[in-house]
């Protein structure tokens, strides 16, 4: 076991629970840590259901191009916790992660605290050496009660994709119950809000931010996007148009997520055209429509491809069939949840196209769904399982020309990055 892993291990003791919705424990450790949440400054504050990762990649690539310095914080990781962790635009190493988190569980004592909790507190500590950076910081569950909601004050917000997810834990299982948790407490800035499912959706989103002061920026009524001729993309505001290329990123769904992006960077960073078209080239987004492209599991399956995405909600879902409907090839669905997720409402997005689903066990996971189980909730005595992810590859391997989609957990997506 590697001493970063060491450590983690001991920080897992700290607490009963994985998750704990409270703020208590946050501010404890951070006073114990002498507040740096109150020296940063240029937060940039990440909310959302969905699409939360692929603004604060936008953003942060969109910032080193214009020449700004970022730390980012981003959760859950795939391959390592060093990939939550990124600070003066490079992602920290795993030694000097150690060490931090050693040091942030030393002085918290006697007291308890959760792993996020921790964690976020250690990015908080370890960013005040870059202070005058812009901190981008992804939320975790919700925001009103997760340990990042620690700010006074912040420069903006991205506000994300908002639907129904994590309802096991609230009370009000509508989503109003869960756009109220994403925007009840968020600080009085300037919000920008991404393209919703629905357009009852974003007026709920609205009501809810009647009394919030900020200055406030809707998708389709104060920026907007559209593909173009030629494998462009029209992206226009109030500050004008630019015509842009391709994002690096797969899925008509990333352009939505990449405007929100676009609009804070031109408006409170004043980024220019060029800088922007620049960076559309250098997006990366590991597990989100990835392609892997070589390595062991690649080599399993030659010329057909090989597709991973986190996603493990109904939205999600929309988005990844959306896309998949659109490569005109043979898909075969290889899904893996965990427990106490939407697994048929997730499924059924794919049935009406895909040739196969194959469902399996998520490898080193003990909250996910038994293959078996799975199968059994969706009642399709056509679905396949197997026993490992290899497994599932080559079942179907005798395709040409096909795609391979993996999908339904960042977790399943993590575990293919690390066996490939």
């Amino acid at each position: 076991m590697t001493k970063l892993l060491k450590i983690i291990s001991k920080i897992e003791k700290r607490h009963s629970k994985k998750i704990d919705l409270s703020l208590d424990r946050t501010f404890n450790l951070l006073n114990k840590l002498g507040n740096p949440q109150n020296k940063l400054k240029n937060v940039v504050t990440v909310v959302g259901t969905n699409s939360k990762a692929s603004m604060a990649t936008a953003l942060s690539t969109i910032l080193k191009e214009g020449g700004f310095k970022y730390n980012l914080y981003t959760s859950p990781h795939l391959q390592s916790y060093t990939e939550r962790f990124v600070f003066n635009n490079k992602e920290i190493g795993e030694n000097d992660l150690a060490i931090l988190l050693e040091d942030i569980n030393r002085k918290l004592g006697d007291d308890n605290a959760t792993v996020f909790e921790i964690l976020t507190c250690a990015f908080i500590k370890y960013a005040e050496s870059f202070k005058d950076n812009v901190n981008i910081i992804e939320a975790g569950l919700f925001h009103r009660f997760d340990s990042t909601n620690v700010f006074k004050k912040n420069l903006l917000t991205l506000l994300g994709v908002i639907h129904l997810d994590h309802l096991n834990w609230l009370d009000n299982k509508t989503i109003d119950g869960v756009i109220y948790e994403k925007t009840s407490s968020l600080p009085v800035s300037n919000i920008f809000v991404n393209n919703q499912m629905n357009s009852e959706i974003k007026t709920k989103i609205k009501k809810s931010l009647i009394e919030n002061k900020s200055k406030k920026y809707f998708f389709g009524d104060d920026f907007n996007v559209a593909k173009s001729e030629n494998n462009f993309v029209r992206y226009k505001d109030k500050l004008g148009e630019i015509m842009l290329p391709q994002p690096n990123l797969i899925g008509d769904h990333q352009i939505y997520n990449i405007s929100t992006s676009i609009a804070a960077s031109r408006k409170i960073f004043n980024i220019s055209d060029a800088n922007i078209k620049n960076s559309m080239k250098k997006m990366r987004l590991k597990g989100r429509l990835e392609e892997i492209k070589s390595g062991k599991l690649k080599n399993l399956i030659g010329e057909n491809r090989l597709i991973i995405d986190g996603g493990h909600n109904i939205n999600s879902a929309i988005s990844i069939s959306k896309w998949a409907k659109q490569q005109n090839k043979k898909v075969h669905l290889i899904c893996g949840m965990m427990n106490d997720k939407p697994h048929k409402e997730f499924v059924n997005q794919f049935e009406s196209f895909v040739k196969s689903i194959t469902l399996i066990d998520i490898p080193n996971q003990e909250g996910s769904i038994p293959k078996e189980e799975f199968k059994k909730k969706l009642g399709n005595k056509n679905i396949l399982t197997a026993g490992s992810i290899e497994e599932s590859l080559l079942i179907n391997n005798k395709d040409k020309n096909c795609i391979f989609l993996c999908t339904g957990s960042l977790y399943l997506a993590g575990e293919v990055l690390n066996l490939n």
